[in-house]
């Protein structure tokens, strides 16, 4: 199964989850991001968190949802829309949810403060992941509005 974590920069929050989903997904599950708008560069502060995390980056790019290695089954939108920021719809016959996480990129402050908006957005998306993958996987594969109605309910989870 193919999971696809979709922002519109594809520099931050899609990146994260996309090294977290496969550092932690069991065999045959995969994850790819990529962006509606690409950036061209992923943010540094989110490839040193992974580094810190222990998450592997090797191959971590921006990269465009117009050049996908394969069809995702899945797509998990990470933009906050109550943020104001808009999402890009996927618009491929896959099953799709909304993960909305605050964009760490637009944090302010001191050094600490902005690696703390890194941290939160990590937390969350690591949060919603572990909760995807501690779900009955192998029959919800097999019953799509089950696992619509299941990553939906993720979706609340805060960390």
């Amino acid at each position: 199964m193919n999971v696809l974590f979709l922002c519109t920069g594809n520099a931050c929050r899609s990146i994260l989850a996309e090294a977290t989903f496969n550092h932690l997904a069991p065999p045959g599950w995969r994850a790819v991001s990529a962006g509606s708008q690409p950036a061209g560069q992923v943010n540094p502060r989110s490839l040193a968190l992974l580094a810190r995390e222990g998450i592997p980056t090797e191959g971590s790019h921006s990269k465009s949802w117009d050049n996908l290695p394969a069809t995702p089954d899945i797509v998990v939108t990470v933009c906050a829309s109550a943020a104001g920021e808009t999402c890009p719809a996927y618009l491929g016959p896959v099953l799709r949810t909304h993960w909305g996480v605050d964009d760490p990129a637009h944090a302010t402050g001191t050094d600490a403060e902005i690696d703390a908006a890194f941290m939160r957005a990590y937390r969350v998306l690591r949060a919603r992941i572990e909760a995807f993958l501690a779900l009955p996987l192998e029959s919800l594969k097999h019953d799509k509005a089950a696992l619509k109605s299941a990553m939906d309910q993720i979706a609340t989870l805060t960390a």
